[in-house]
C-alpha cells in the first residue's frame, strides 16, 4: 500500500454512479426478467473500463471499479455469492426502519421514505450451510478491473467488499445453532473473497457501515458495554477472515451509514476507535467530511495510531449537493497531517456515491465535481505540507 511520500494521495470509498446503459441490465437482473447475458457482460466490461479511465483522468490516485459488478447493493450483493440464504417478503416491521434516529425524527423519515425507495424490501434468511459460491462473478470483476487498469497512470487499485458485520444486514438465522455460529460461517466464507482480491495483486477494502450503525439500532435498551462487546466480537471474526493477508493489502472502511438524515444518535468515534484499530488493516477509511463527524479529526490527537498505519480520512461528503471548496478540503487535510504526519494521510470521501446500482446520492456531474475538488484540495495541501 502506497503512502503520501511526496504529496497527499487521493482516493474514495469505492462505489460510483453507474451509467444508464448498465443500470438497464441491472433492473432486469433485480426483477428476474430475461436479458442478454453476453450483452450484459460486454456492457459491464466496457463500463468498468470507462469508469476506471475517468477516475485516472480526474487525477484520483487509488481507484476502484466503482463496484459496477454488484447487482444488488454494497452489502446485499453477497446473497449472490454465498450459499445458504433465501429471500422472503418482510413480515411485520421493516428492520431497515429501526433505530433511535428514526424514532426521534419520525416525521422527517416518513417524508424521506416517500421520496426515496427503502433499501430493504425483503428479508434474508439463512436456511442452510454458508459457503462461498461466487467465484465466477468475483473472477469476472477482478478480470474486468485489472484489464481496465492496464496502462493507466494510477497509484493502486482496490476492490471494496463487505466486512462480516455488514454482510447481509438484518439477516435471520434458521439453520445454525445460534447467531454466533452463523457469523463464524460468514467470516470463513468471506475470507475466500478477500484472499482472491489480494492474490490478484489488488488492495481489498472491507466496508463496515453496520459496525457503527448498530449502536443506533441497539442502544438503548442495550448499554454501551453491550454494544462494544458486540463490536469486539465482530472485530475478532473479521481478523480471523483476514488471517494470513498482509495488513498493507487491507483497507478497512467505517462510516455511520451516511444516509441524508440527522445522525444525532451516531456513536462517537472516540468510543469505538480502539476497536477499529484492532482490525488487521494497513489503512483505516474513516468518515469525517460532514457536519456531524468533521470535528472528530481531533480524536487522532488522543489515539496512538501505529507508525505503519495510514488514515484515509473523509474530506468530501458524498451526501450533499454542495461542492466543497478546494481550500476547505486542503484545510481539512493539513490539520490532520500536522497531527499524525503527512505521509500517513490519504484524502478520501465519507462513503460511496451509489450504495446500490439503482440509487445515487448526487447527480453524476456533482460527483465528478466533488472528486475534482478533492484532487485540487490535496494539491493545495501538498504545496503547504511540502513547502
Amino acid at each position: 500500500m502506497q503512502r503520501s511520500t511526496d504529496r497527499i494521495l487521493t482516493t474514495h470509498v469505492g462505489s460510483l454512479i453507474r451509467p444508464d446503459e448498465l443500470v438497464e441490465y441491472i433492473r432486469r437482473l433485480q426483477a428476474g426478467q430475461p436479458y442478454d447475458a453476453d450483452a450484459y457482460r460486454s456492457c459491464l466490461a466496457s463500463s468498468v473500463e470507462n469508469i476506471t479511465r475517468e477516475q485516472s483522468e480526474h487525477g484520483i490516485d487509488v481507484i476502484s471499479d466503482g463496484e459496477f459488478g454488484k447487482s444488488i447493493s454494497w452489502s446485499q450483493y453477497v446473497l449472490k455469492r454465498l450459499s445458504g440464504f433465501e429471500r422472503r417478503d418482510i413480515s411485520g416491521e421493516n428492520p431497515f426502519k429501526a433505530g433511535a434516529d428514526r424514532a426521534r425524527f419520525g416525521a422527517f423519515y416518513e417524508q424521506l421514505d416517500g421520496e426515496q425507495a427503502v433499501a430493504t424490501i425483503s428479508e434474508s434468511v439463512c436456511t442452510g450451510a454458508i459457503e462461498y459460491t461466487g467465484q465466477d462473478e468475483l473472477e469476472r470483476d477482478i478480470a474486468n478491473f485489472k484489464l481496465a487498469l492496464a496502462g493507466l497512470d494510477v497509484t493502486e487499485g482496490f476492490l471494496p467488499v463487505a466486512a462480516p458485520a455488514s454482510v447481509i444486514p438484518d439477516r435471520r438465522n434458521e439453520h445454525y445453532a445460534n447467531d454466533d455460529d452463523c457469523l463464524d460461517a460468514i467470516g470463513a466464507a468471506m475470507a475466500v473473497e478477500y484472499w482472491a482480491i489480494v492474490d490478484a495483486g489488488l488492495l481489498v477494502q472491507l466496508d463496515d457501515a453496520r459496525a457503527a450503525v448498530t449502536f443506533d439500532r441497539m442502544v438503548p435498551p442495550a448499554t454501551m458495554d453491550d454494544y462494544r462487546a458486540w463490536l469486539n466480537r465482530h472485530v475478532e471474526v473479521t481478523n480471523r477472515a483476514l488471517e494470513g493477508i498482509p495488513p498493507e493489502k487491507v483497507r478497512y472502511h467505517v462510516c455511520w451509514g451516511s444516509w441524508p438524515g440527522p445522525h444525532v444518535t451516531d456513536v462517537p468515534l472516540k468510543e469505538i476507535v480502539d476497536l477499529i484499530l484492532k482490525i488487521n488493516a494497513g489503512a483505516y477509511v474513516i468518515e469525517g467530511g460532514n457536519p456531524r463527524h468533521e470535528h472528530e479529526w481531533k480524536v487522532w490527537g488522543d489515539v496512538d495510531l501505529p507508525d505503519d498505519k495510514t488514515l484515509i480520512h473523509g474530506v468530501i461528503s458524498h451526501s450533499t449537493n454542495v461542492i466543497e471548496h478546494p481550500e476547505l478540503v486542503a484545510e481539512r487535510i493539513v490539520r490532520l497531517a500536522n497531527l499524525i504526519g503527512r505521509e500517513r494521510v490519504i484524502a478520501g470521501t465519507d462513503c460511496g456515491f451509489a450504495q446500490s446500482p439503482l440509487y445515487q446520492r448526487v447527480h453524476p456531474t456533482i460527483m465528478w465535481a466533488k472528486l475534482d475538488a478533492l484532487v485540487e484540495g490535496a494539491a493545495i495541501a501538498s504545496r503547504e505540507l511540502w513547502a
